[in-house]
Parts: C-alpha cells; sequence; structure tokens
C-alpha cells in the first residue's frame, strides 16, 4: 500500500528538524528549544492532514525562531543539508544526518512565505537555497501575487542557475493553475510575463524543467487556447526532438478538446476516417468493475495519415445530464484505405473527485479531436 503524503510529516522527521534547528540556531547565537518546538509540532499529529501538519509545524517555527525575520533566515539555511546538488527524493520525510532535505523544507519554505513579505529579496533567496532540498512552488507564489514586477524581476535571473531545481522553481512556481497551490490569477488573465520566461526554458538540458515548461503552458491554454496554439506553432519550427515532446505534453488539454490549431500544430489535420463498427462488449457494468468496447477504423484518405485516438466517457450527474471525460488511447498513423480494430477496457473505479450515479453512461470515440459515434452502457452503483 503507498504511503500516504501526510506520514511524511512523522514523529522522527520533526525531531530530526529539531535537532538540525537547534545546532543551527548555536551557530547564530540563538537559543532553540528543540523540546519546546517538537511538544508543538506533535499536538494531535495523527488526526492532522498533510497541509494541516505542515501548518502546524509552520506555526512552532513562528514560535521557536527569533522575532525577527532577518535573524530567523540565516538558522533556516544552516540547518539545511549542505548538498545542494543531491537528486531529490519525493518519499523522503526529512533530513540526513548533515541537515534538512526532503518534506520537511516544505513548512520551512512556508515560515518565509507567512513572515518575508517585507523583505522580498532576502526571502526569494531564502526560497531559491530550499527549493535544491525540496521545491519551494508553493511558497513563492504569495510573492507573485502581493510583489509581482520584483519577483518576476528576481526570478528571471534564475534561468540560467546551475542548478536545474533553481530552474523548474521559475517555471513551476508561476503556474497559473498549480495544483494544491495558490491560483495566480493575474496570469490566469494575462499570461505575458510567464511566457517571456518559458520562452528562454523551452530548450532546457533537463527533462525536470522541459516537463515542468510544459505543464505550465498546459495550465495557459485552459484560459488562452489559441494563444497557446500559435506559440506552439511558432516553437515547432527547428524544434528539437526534446522540444517536440515538450510541446505534445503542453497542447495535451487542447487535443482532447480538438482544438484545430493545436492539433496542426502537431501535424494532425481533419480525420479522413469511417467508424465502420463500435460495439459495447459490457453493456451493464458493475462500480468497480470495466466496461470493454471494440472499434473498427477505416481510412478513406487516398494517402497515409496521422491519428490521435482518443475516447470520451459521459458520466452521468445527479440531474441525469452527463458530463464528458476524455482519456488518450492511440497515437498511429493509418494507411490509405487501412483498417483498424482495437479493444478498450476502462475501469470505472470509486475515486474521491467524482461521485458516480446508476444508470445511463456513454462512450465516445474521438479521432484527431472530432467525434465519430457514440455507444451506451448501464452503470450499476450501491
Amino acid at each position: 500500500m503507498v504511503e500516504p503524503f501526510k506520514n511524511f510529516f512523522n514523529a522522527p522527521a520533526i525531531e530530526a528538524m529539531a535537532e538540525h534547528l537547534a545546532r543551527a540556531s548555536r551557530l547564530h547565537g540563538h537559543a532553540f528549544d528543540p523540546n519546546g518546538f517538537t511538544a508543538q509540532a506533535f499536538t494531535n499529529l495523527d488526526q492532522l492532514e498533510l497541509k494541516e501538519r505542515a501548518t502546524q509545524i509552520t506555526q512552532s517555527l513562528s514560535h521557536h525562531l527569533p522575532d525577527a525575520f532577518p535573524e530567523a533566515v540565516p538558522i533556516l539555511l544552516s540547518s539545511l543539508d549542505p548538498n545542494e546538488t543531491a537528486p531529490i527524493d519525493g518519499t523522503q520525510s526529512g533530513a540526513t544526518e548533515h541537515g534538512i532535505r526532503g518534506w520537511t523544507v516544505m513548512p520551512m519554505a512556508d515560515y518565509v512565505a507567512l513572515h518575508g513579505q517585507a523583505h522580498v529579496e532576502l526571502s526569494l533567496n531564502a526560497l531559491k537555497d530550499m527549493t535544491t532540498r525540496f521545491s519551494s512552488e508553493f511558497a513563492i507564489r504569495p510573492f507573485l501575487h502581493n510583489h509581482q514586477d520584483m519577483t518576476l524581476d528576481i526570478i528571471a535571473t534564475w534561468i540560467d542557475d546551475k542548478n536545474e531545481h533553481v530552474r523548474r522553481l521559475v517555471s513551476e512556481g508561476t503556474r497559473p493553475r498549480l495544483p494544491w497551490g495558490m491560483r495566480l490569477k493575474n496570469f490566469v488573465e494575462n499570461p505575458k510575463p510567464v511566457l517571456a520566461l518559458l520562452a528562454h526554458l523551452k530548450d532546457d538540458p533537463s527533462e525536470y524543467v522541459r516537463r515542468s515548461v510544459a505543464n505550465n503552458l498546459n495550465d495557459i491554454a485552459k484560459d488562452h487556447g489559441d494563444h497557446v496554439a500559435t506559440i506552439a506553432m511558432a516553437w515547432m519550427s527547428d524544434a528539437s526532438p526534446d522540444r517536440k515532446r515538450l510541446i505534445r505534453h503542453a497542447l495535451r488539454t487542447l487535443i482532447k478538446s480538438g482544438h484545430p490549431m493545436a492539433l496542426k500544430a502537431l501535424g494532425y489535420g481533419p480525420p479522413k476516417i469511417e467508424l465502420e463498427t463500435f460495439d459495447i462488449i459490457t453493456p451493464r457494468v458493475e462500480l468497480g468493475a470495466a466496461v470493454e468496447f471494440a472499434v473498427k477504423l477505416r481510412s478513406r484518405s487516398q494517402s497515409d495519415q496521422p491519428l490521435i485516438i482518443d475516447y470520451a466517457v459521459h458520466h452521468k450527474r445527479a440531474d441525469g445530464t452527463t458530463s464528458p471525460k476524455v482519456f488518450k488511447w492511440k497515437t498511429v498513423s493509418l494507411l490509405a484505405g487501412e483498417t483498424l480494430a482495437i479493444t478498450r477496457r476502462h475501469a470505472i473505479k470509486p475515486i474521491t473527485t467524482r461521485r458516480y450515479y446508476s444508470g445511463l453512461h456513454h462512450v465516445e470515440i474521438l479521432v484527431n479531436g472530432k467525434g465519430l459515434g457514440r455507444e451506451d452502457f448501464h452503470l450499476i452503483t450501491p
């Protein structure tokens, strides 16, 4: 069983954090109380979820670090694992024998976001250091919200940093719709400042950074689809294989929605395809099982054509209407006149983000964003 993320904030991790903070405090002439820190951070820990645990640790930091923020920052930085180039392990709770890294950097970065708004340059430099031990993508967002121009000027100097985690912070921290993060409404409305940064990072040597650039563009595409598709068309000119992968990932939401310009950027035109057969193999499906279906497609083109084959499951809502969710299936090149027969098994399992209702649901076949046909199945819920 996968360990819940919240368990990374556990007693041993917090105790190790206290030990390194106490050591760093002595270096800077401050008396840090590790027992008081852990006692406050441990309060009802088992009953708290991930963000609640991080917030409680941040509150404990606020009580036990110096009141003056410029005095607290050197202690936080001195407590970090000195190795800035070690891989960031997302399964690492809190520390090595040399200092703090991993998940317990998160409440330290939150501390900077909470107390450092009057010290922007000092705070951003601290987050730059912290992100090399664990990402500061959430903590940097209040600075972008409250001090946009100054923050953008500073992080723009990071795009050529030798550390890939710092460069990734530029792209990941500026995502307008970062999951779990504060929505950056200014960038939702006007992504121009972000796009200028992404243009510099599109050919970054690190796949880790390029993937972040793609995710940022995908965020922007949800509000400015035509603009992102236009950028993709321009970036495809003389694009390396790495950049082409970035663009494909960036356009994934637009491709699922059948955006014509996005499809054109990737070389996909209107499909010349006939849906010869479409059969639901399991017309009645119990929640927790799977709907299975088979499709036969025939090319009506006189030349080969590249195809993106997806499908949408139209889920029944409480009011009886349906809501589609698109899923990726296959990318193929179909020869002139060729027939393609494929089957799919789609599991319908309980998830926290959707409530299922008994009744008629639909599966729709999409080729290059165009709906070719749909069939029904009946979902049975407890």
